[in-house]
C-alpha cells in the first residue's frame, strides 16, 4: 500500500477512494491486483491522465462521482487533478499554476519576472545548440529535460566535448512501469549550473497562503547525474535561512497563482542567494513526507486531505520537535547476488524502517535517475544531524554484493 493510502486508512470511510489511472500503468504495476483487498478503494479507474484536455472529457463521462477531494499522487497528473478539481468546484492547485509547474522551462520566465533568481537558462533542440549556449555561458551547465520527473535525462556536463554523449543519454528515457507506453512530448533545457548546498521546501497552501512550511536538507551522489543520495528535516541551517526560503517559496507561490494544496519546491545556495531549481505542485516523494511527519509530531497527508476537503484544520506546528533522515543505499554496477545487513541494519538505534527494492538476479547499470536508486533507510534522532548520523550508519550495514 502507497504512504498516501496508509495515510487514508482509518481516518477515511471503507470505499471513499477512486483512483484514477493510466491504462498501461495499471497493466505493468499490476494494481488491479494489488489494490484488490483495499477495503479504502471504491474504484480504479482507466483513463489516459497525462494526455492534455482529459480532464474535461473525464468530468463528462464520470459528473456523478461527487468527489469530495481531487488530489493528485503523482508528477504527471498534477494538471489533471487541478482541472477536474476546477470542473467539481473543489479546491485545486488551478489549471494555470499546474500547467506553469509542470514545465520547469516555463516556470523559469514566471518566476523570475516575478524576480526570483533563475540561473541563466535556454530550451534547446539539438547538440548544437547546448554548445552555443556553453560558448555564452563558460563554465559547467546542466542539461535536462523541462517536463519530467525523478531527475530523469539530467545530467551536468563539464566540458564541451562530452555534449554529444551527454544529449543521447538524456533525451534517451525510460521511466519503465510508472509511465504510460505511448511516446510523451519532450523538451530539452540547458541552464548554468549553480554551485551550492542544496534544499527543499514542503509548503502547505490554501487560497495561496502558507499554512505549514519545512526545509529540508539534501546531498546528492557524487558524479554528473544530480539524483539526491539523502534527505534530513528540519535542514541544519540558521533559522533566518529557513525563513528566507519559505517567503522565497510563498513568492513561487503568488508567482505562479497557485492556490490549494501542496508544493515541493527546490533551490541552490549560492553565495547566500537562493536560486530556483524546480517546483512540483504535489506532495514530495523520497520519503520526505514520512520524516516531516517524524521530526514535527505530525501527520501532514493527513492534514493535506482534510484542507482539500474544505474543513476546517487543527494548528499546524511551526518548529519540528527533533530530526529525521532517509539515506539512500549505494550500490555497485553488475549483477546482485545477495542482499545481506538487512536486519543489523533494522535494528541499528533511531531507525524506522529499512526498504530494499532490489533481491538477487537484479541488474543495475549506472545511476541514471531516481528510479535506479536500490534502497532506503529512516532514522530519527533528537537533533537533524544525529538523525542523519543514523540513517547513514544504518545504511552502511547493508551489503549488495554483485557480480561484474
Amino acid at each position: 500500500m502507497t504512504p498516501v493510502l496508509m495515510a487514508l486508512t482509518g481516518t477515511e470511510p471503507d470505499g471513499s477512494v477512486v483512483l484514477v489511472e493510466e491504462p498501461d500503468v495499471i497493466r505493468k504495476r499490476d494494481l488491479r491486483a494489488k489494490l484488490a483487498g483495499s477495503t479504502l478503494v471504491r474504484e480504479l479507474i482507466e483513463w489516459e491522465h497525462a494526455s492534455p484536455g482529459t480532464a474535461d472529457e473525464f468530468y463528462a463521462t464520470h459528473r456523478d462521482l461527487d468527489p469530495v477531494a481531487v488530489v493528485p499522487l503523482i508528477e504527471y497528473a498534477t494538471p489533471f487533478a487541478a482541472r477536474l478539481a476546477e470542473r467539481y468546484g473543489l479546491p485545486g492547485a488551478s489549471l494555470g499554476a499546474a500547467q506553469i509547474l509542470r514545465d520547469k522551462a516555463l516556470l523559469r520566465k514566471v518566476s523570475a519576472a516575478a524576480g526570483l533568481a533563475n540561473p541563466e537558462s535556454a530550451t534547446v533542440t539539438s547538440p548544437a545548440e547546448v554548445l552555443a549556449f556553453m560558448g555564452a555561458h563558460p563554465g559547467p551547465v546542466v542539461l535536462k529535460p523541462a517536463n519530467r520527473q525523478a531527475a530523469v535525462g539530467t545530467r551536468i556536463i563539464q566540458d564541451p566535448a562530452e555534449v554529444e554523449q551527454a544529449w543521447k543519454s538524456c533525451v534517451e528515457q525510460d521511466e519503465g512501469i510508472f509511465v504510460p507506453d505511448r511516446p510523451m512530448p519532450l523538451s530539452m533545457l540547458v541552464e548554468r549550473y549553480v554551485h551550492g548546498p542544496e534544499y527543499s521546501v514542503e509548503m502547505l497552501v490554501r487560497g495561496g497562503r502558507r499554512l505549514f512550511a519545512n526545509v529540508t536538507g539534501k546531498q546528492l551522489y557524487p558524479g554528473p547525474r544530480p539524483v539526491e543520495l539523502a534527505h534530513v528535516v528540519p535542514a541544519d541551517i540558521p533559522d533566518e535561512l529557513t525563513e528566507t526560503l519559505a517567503e522565497k517559496t510563498c513568492q513561487v507561490v503568488a508567482a505562479v497563482g497557485f492556490a490549494d494544496g501542496i508544493l515541493h519546491c527546490e533551490w541552490i545556495v549560492s553565495d547566500g542567494v537562493p536560486y530556483l531549481v524546480e517546483c512540483a505542485g504535489r506532495i514530495a516523494g523520497d520519503g520526505i513526507m514520512e520524516i516531516i511527519d517524524r521530526a514535527y509530531s505530525m501527520r501532514l497527508l493527513r492534514s493535506y486531505f482534510v484542507m482539500m476537503r474544505g474543513e476546517p484544520l487543527p494548528e499546524l506546528p511551526r518548529r519540528a520537535t527533533g530530526g529525521a533522515a532517509v539515506r539512500f543505499v549505494p550500490m555497485e554496477p553488475g549483477v546482485i547476488d545477495a542482499v545481506l545487513g538487512l536486519e543489523d541494519a533494522r535494528q541499528a538505534e533511531g531507525v524506522f524502517l529499512v526498504d530494499i527494492m532490489v533481491e538477487p538476479g537484479h541488474r543495475f547499470t549506472e545511476l541514471r535517475s531516481s528510479w535506479d536508486r536500490t534502497g532506503l533507510v529512516m532514522a530519527v534522532a533528537d537533533s537533524p544531524a544525529e538523525a542523519l548520523r543514523r540513517a547513514e550508519k544504518a545504511a552502511g550495514l547493508i551489503r549488495i554484493e554483485v557480480s561484474p
